[in-house]
């Protein structure tokens, strides 16, 4: 898998940036009140609240906030419905480019997304034609300046991870999903700091792209992922040293 999580390295980096537009809070409860409603307001036997949870708690989401949104996804305070649904479209250079959204209303999302995708020269494509390339994983960012690889590698194989590779500064660690509260509870045991732990879709396979398309590419990312709907886009763009520099 190492590699492969260019993106979701990417997407940590960026993650002050987002906070800072003020629409994170509003992707979390959605998260939230879907988790709820979809598994129970039990965090200790709904794993997916349990995540959406200790994300928000992450993002210094008050507490009143988190429990409003899981009663409203129990059904004990009134709120919107949302539906789970993904779009999955190509990018320039044939990147791929997989959208998850919770929405209440789908006809109007899937044509806002489409007309993002044409806007930012890319094109929606049908069920199926993306998904295929990527992988539900939990995976974990750690600064390299935190802990010795072998340390690192001792605590979260034991945990039951099942990669770990060096990226840059950072190191990263993927889990199957159901492991990555095992994995977060043993590096909170041994002090270890995260940068970043979520369930993530990272991608088989890397499409190269030169500088230019990379830019087009993130643009039509974070186009998609300013709409109100969108929750996650995953790609599978590799991108190139010198704009991952620009980004960070």
């Amino acid at each position: 898998m190492s590699g492969h999580s260019k993106w979701a390295t990417i997407k940590h980096k960026k993650a002050a940036a987002d906070a800072k537009r003020g629409k994170i809070f509003t992707k979390l409860i959605r998260e939230i009140t879907v988790a709820a409603k979809s598994g129970g307001g039990n965090p200790d036997t709904n794993p997916r609240l349990r995540v959406a949870i200790s994300t928000a708690k992450e993002n210094n989401m008050p507490a009143d906030n988190i429990e409003r949104a899981v009663k409203k996804g129990t059904g004990e305070l009134p709120g919107a419905l949302y539906e789970e649904v993904s779009y999955e479209g190509y990018g320039p250079q044939g990147v791929a480019v997989y959208v998850q959204c919770l929405t209440d209303n789908k006809n109007r999302t899937a044509s806002e997304v489409r007309s993002i995708f044409d806007k930012k020269g890319g094109n929606m494509a049908g069920a199926g034609s993306v998904a295929w390339i990527f992988e539900k994983k939990g995976f974990f960012v750690i600064d390299t300046a935190a802990i010795s690889e072998d340390q690192l590698m001792d605590i979260v194989l034991s945990a039951g991870a099942e990669d770990q590779a060096t990226e840059g500064a950072s190191y990263e660690v993927t889990t199957a999903p159901q492991d990555i509260e095992a994995v977060k509870k043993a590096l909170a045991e041994k002090k270890v700091p995260v940068g970043s732990a979520e369930i993530t879709m990272l991608p088989k396979n890397l499409v190269k792209v030169t500088a230019d398309h990379a830019k087009q590419v993130l643009a039509l990312i974070e186009a998609l992922e300013d709409h109100d709907d969108v929750q996650h886009v995953y790609s599978n763009v590799d991108i190139p040293e010198e704009v991952m520099k620009e980004v960070a």
